[in-house]
């Protein structure tokens, strides 16, 4: 086998060794370890190969470990073809630019800088991609870390933004530390870009493991002195409140509360959507639940659709456990398309009577930071949250609201239907969680802790996104930099002519001193 032939079989190996890993380390059900490894091999490869080799390899690689996204988004979330193409391919050349400009660091002597550009990159694609779409910051490597607690612990800091950070910056230092010594600076460079990248990532878990062994997590457990349960039924569509069909369901929900009470819940909190009402029939609902929550001294929280003035609003309605009004609160964030026709809300709403103030939000609001952290500024310590998954995204979609409560120190309790009923702690710990498939009706019951947690992200927001998006700008003045030895206004490297597209720069590149 001669040469090229043996660079080209590095090449797809290489290719297809990240897309494995990529495909099984992130998407709906990721193994959080292969996390780590996926980008390596084609980060390594950058630094043995030309751009063009370098850039279709990375590029190819995350678009093969996407594949299984496909058909989430068309099928499931029902987007346009189009739309998802620009979302899948897009992403993907982005992760191929990203590892050209590491690679083009390193050849200009500067380890760190080629180390720091790849996850300071793709953290600042994260933050854009929140910012700018609707869908907020769904899209996140974090999520892949929610079970790795020391990991997710870094959320309480910096935002999603500082695990997508940790999570690349070591295959980034491990690529470097591999890279060949033709095209890499002094050891010294090497050593130092490796020691802070060990630093940082000590930091990250040793601040996690101290964060984890808090006085929250015993005490807590001790002083808990009223408790949650979450129910759910799962069944397809909006049934009419009034229909047989919903008053069966009704039927099923009630019958369950009265025994939650007396095993000691104080709120009862069910699914997103579970019913559709009007003015008319909305008493079909709001009488028992009304009842049930006066005679159990229980705040029962139901998500329903309202149907008034002509439109549609996504709810969550509280029956307080005092008998007082029903608290109403309207979903804030709409999911693009699938709730096009709904009219979102714009207060925030609180459990009347919580002295430790319980908000109450509905599933995708909590796909969006921001709302979560206004919730904490206005004083809550703990969020009941009805919700509606579509079964195959349950992990992710259920972890993604526990991140939310590590990243602002509350307790979550989400109750899906078609996932899973989940109340995590203000640490990302799982206090109860069940399948809505695993019974006609599933239940959780847990204490609530008595106490939150406050954290730097809460006051100080997306501040590690905007530092590596500065990170980031100061990489071109890396790249401008004249290297020693080389006198100015001197031409860069060439390749010879007929230079093969795999083969390295760095066989022409004059080292660094």
């Amino acid at each position: 086998m001669n040469s090229p032939i043996r660079r080209l079989a590095v090449v797809l190996a290489a290719t297809a060794l990240s897309a494995t890993l990529f495909h099984l380390g992130t998407g709906l059900t990721p193994v959080p370890w292969l996390t780590w490894l996926a980008p390596l091999p084609v980060l390594t490869l950058a630094h043995h190969v030309g751009a063009r080799a370098a850039f279709l390899a990375a590029s190819a690689a995350w678009l093969g470990g996407e594949t299984a996204m496909w058909g989430y988004f068309l099928d499931t979330l029902e987007l346009p073809p189009p739309m998802v193409a620009s979302m899948i391919v897009g992403s993907a050349l982005l992760f191929g630019l990203v590892v050209l400009s590491s690679r083009a660091l390193m050849l200009r002597g500067r380890p760190l800088a080629a180390v720091a550009v790849v996850p300071a990159a793709w953290v600042a694609v994260e933050y854009a991609v929140s910012v700018l779409s609707p869908n907020g910051a769904w899209w996140s490597l974090a999520y892949t870390q929610a079970d790795v607690l020391p990991v997710l612990q870094t959320a309480s800091v910096t935002g999603p933004w500082g695990i997508t950070f940790l999570v690349l910056v070591v295959p980034a230092a491990a690529a470097v530390l591999l890279a060949p010594l033709p095209a890499a600076p002094r050891a010294a460079g090497r050593l130092r870009a490796a020691v802070t990248t060990a630093i940082i990532l000590s930091l990250a878990v040793g601040y996690g493991a101290w964060r984890l062994r808090a006085p929250y997590g015993e005490g807590a457990e001790k002083v808990a002195s009223e408790k949650v349960a979450l129910l759910a039924a799962d069944h397809p569509g909006w049934v009419p409140v009034a229909s047989p069909e919903g008053r069966a369901i009704l039927g099923r929900y009630t019958a369950r509360i009265p025994d939650l009470a007396k095993r000691g819940a104080r709120v009862v909190v069910m699914p997103e959507k579970a019913f559709i009402a009007d003015d008319a029939t909305l008493p079909v609902l709001a009488a028992p639940l009304a009842r049930l929550a006066a005679v159990h001294h229980v705040d029962i929280i139901a998500g329903l659709i309202l149907k008034r003035s002509g439109g549609l609003r996504n709810a969550a309605v509280d029956f307080p456990a005092d008998g007082s009004r029903p608290v109403e609160y309207v979903k804030h964030h709409l999911i693009p398309g699938l709730e096009s026709d709904f009219h979102p809300g714009n207060r925030e709403a609180f459990v009347p009577g919580s002295g430790s103030r319980w908000g109450i939000a509905i599933c995708f609001d909590l796909d969006l930071p921001g709302l979560v952290r206004d919730y904490r500024r206005s004083g809550a310590t703990t969020l009941f949250v009805p919700a509606w998954d579509f079964d195959r995204d349950r992990w992710l979609h259920g972890r993604m609201a526990v991140t939310r409560g590590v990243e602002t120190g509350l307790t979550v309790a989400r109750a899906a239907r078609n996932g899973d009923l989940v109340v995590s702690d203000a640490y990302g710990r799982i206090r109860a969680e069940a399948h809505s498939a695993d019974a006609p009706i599933a239940s959780v019951l847990t204490a609530l802790p008595t106490r939150s947690a406050d954290t730097p992200y809460t006051r100080f927001g997306d501040w590690f996104a905007w530092a590596c998006a500065l990170l980031l700008l100061l990489a071109p003045a890396s790249l401008a930099r004249v290297q020693p030895g080389r006198r100015r206004g001197a031409a860069g490297p060439r390749r010879a002519p007929a230079a093969d597209a795999t083969a390295p720069d760095h066989a022409v590149a004059r080292p660094t001193a």
